[in-house]
């Protein structure tokens, strides 16, 4: 694969850092997005060789102008890593509505602004590659991750039309659903609703304790995802979705098993609304 541009958000921490690495190991150029001064220094000590750029991506006015100096100091911009994000859990009746808005501003609406940003550009140009980072929970759900999960689904189905609408200008849009991988996102990325309602103690505390005690121990590496990435880019026939981690691939059959069984129980009433 010839050097190409990457422009990755949220590029200083988790997958976005390995995969800014491995992109420029490959000798591809990296222009990484983060949020903060102190970020942005980050970056540039673990990888001195990026393009650091300052980008809330909640500050949607901003996004088109902070892309359109992107390329006029680095060049065209050839592939969106669409990564910047977080991960909420509590109990969907204890959390704040104040809560979902938060995830859904930066997990749906900034990854949304930042690709809209770039649509213009790669069907101009008739080429480019999106990568938007969704989540296993895309597909499929687990108790104390609600606003997590609908704004992964959300993505997940914007994403699939963000593709169909694409294709026909030659940019390729794929959905990157990982599993648990050894990053922070359960850890000091992760906004957690406080406890408030005894009865949930029994479902939701083993999953809180689980979560935290696995963290840093998942079975994914964050290096053979950025691995991944890259031989995804240099695909000719991209897939709309791309699963990673045993336990994606696990949980997500057994939720199409599970669906199938369901949608031939009710085969009969189903079909009975036609009329």
């Amino acid at each position: 694969m010839s050097a190409q541009t990457f422009f990755i958000t949220g590029a200083n921490s988790g997958f976005g850092l390995a995969i800014a690495r491995a992109a420029l190991e490959a000798g591809h150029q990296v222009i990484g997005t983060v949020r903060s001064q102190a970020a942005r220094d980050s970056l540039l000590e673990h990888l001195p060789d990026a393009h650091a750029v300052i980008c809330d991506v909640t500050a949607f006015n901003r996004i088109p102008g902070i892309v359109a100096q992107a390329e006029k100091d680095h060049g065209p911009v050839d592939v969106l890593i669409n990564n910047a994000g977080y991960g909420h859990e509590g109990v969907l009746e204890e959390s704040p509505l104040e809560e979902m808005r938060r995830q859904f501003d930066v997990n749906v609406f900034g990854a949304v602004a930042v690709a809209k940003a770039f649509l213009p550009l790669f069907r101009e140009r008739r080429r480019g590659f999106i990568v938007n980072v969704t989540s296993m929970g895309g597909l499929i759900t687990m108790p104390g991750i609600a606003y997590y999960c609908g704004s992964k689904f959300a993505l997940q189905g914007i994403f699939e039309v963000m593709r169909a609408e694409m294709a026909p200008f030659g940019v390729h849009v794929t959905a990157l659903c990982p599993g648990s991988f050894r990053t922070d996102w359960a850890g000091r990325s992760m906004v957690r609703t406080e406890r408030s309602i005894a009865d949930y103690n029994s479902l939701f505390d083993p999953i809180r304790a689980a979560r935290r005690e696995k963290d840093g121990k998942q079975l994914g590496d964050p290096a053979k995802l950025a691995a991944a990435v890259l031989q995804l880019i240099a695909s000719d026939a991209p897939p709309p979705q791309l699963l990673l981690g045993s336990d994606a691939l696990r949980l997500v059959r057994e939720r199409i098993s599970r669906m199938e069984k369901e949608i031939a129980a009710w085969e009969e009433v189903t079909l009975s609304t036609d009329g």
